[in-house]
């Protein structure tokens, strides 16, 4: 569920471009946004720095959509995330702190040189979608590049998460033996 809402914006974002334009989706998008981080204050969850980020660029990318009419802002949008995380990331370790450790370290325990490869290997992952992302958006058509955004962007994360789960498991310890069961007499 937290899934499907992390992506309520990008779901409004296409649905609305099938129906209208990249004009009208950009707007839908942005009060898709901000509604959703209205929604976390007034319910007193916490907003994490990187969804203040996001609605910030969305607000301002989307913005000088909407003003000047040109849908280039709003393609560069997920670059500018995308990096900006890639880059946060990375930037993190080299001012000694690991944030993917931050973030899951207290549901799983992993050997330190794991915790940073998987950091780098998520820093490089998002620096990549940042590239592909202006690729498929100076490449393609818009609506080429909207399909992408949703389907192709959801598609790399699942894949990516699914192949950092197998390459994680190998060092997450094995369960506990089942104690014996004892027979009744």
């Amino acid at each position: 569920m937290k899934f499907l809402f992390d992506f309520f914006p990008v779901i409004l974002f296409f649905v609305a471009f099938k129906f209208s334009d990249i004009f009208v989706a950009t707007g839908v998008a942005m009060a898709a946004a901000i509604a959703q981080i209205a929604y976390m204050v007034v319910r007193h969850r916490k907003v994490t720095p990187m969804q203040w980020a996001s609605i910030g660029i969305i607000v301002v990318f989307g913005g000088a959509t909407l003003l000047l009419h040109d849908e280039t802002f709003i393609k560069w949008k997920p670059t500018v995330l995308y990096g900006l995380m890639g880059l946060s990331f990375l930037g993190s370790l080299a001012f000694g702190k690991n944030l993917i450790k931050a973030v899951m370290a207290e549901n799983m325990e992993l050997p330190e040189p794991v915790w940073f490869k998987l950091c780098v290997a998520w820093g490089v992952f998002f620096l990549f979608k940042a590239a592909l992302n202006l690729w498929v958006a100076y490449t393609f058509s818009t609506d080429t590049w909207v399909n992408f955004k949703l389907f192709g962007g959801m598609g790399l994360i699942f894949a990516f998460v699914i192949a950092q789960a197998f390459w994680i498991s190998r060092y997450l310890p094995d369960d506990p033996p089942a104690p014996p069961v004892e027979k009744a007499p």
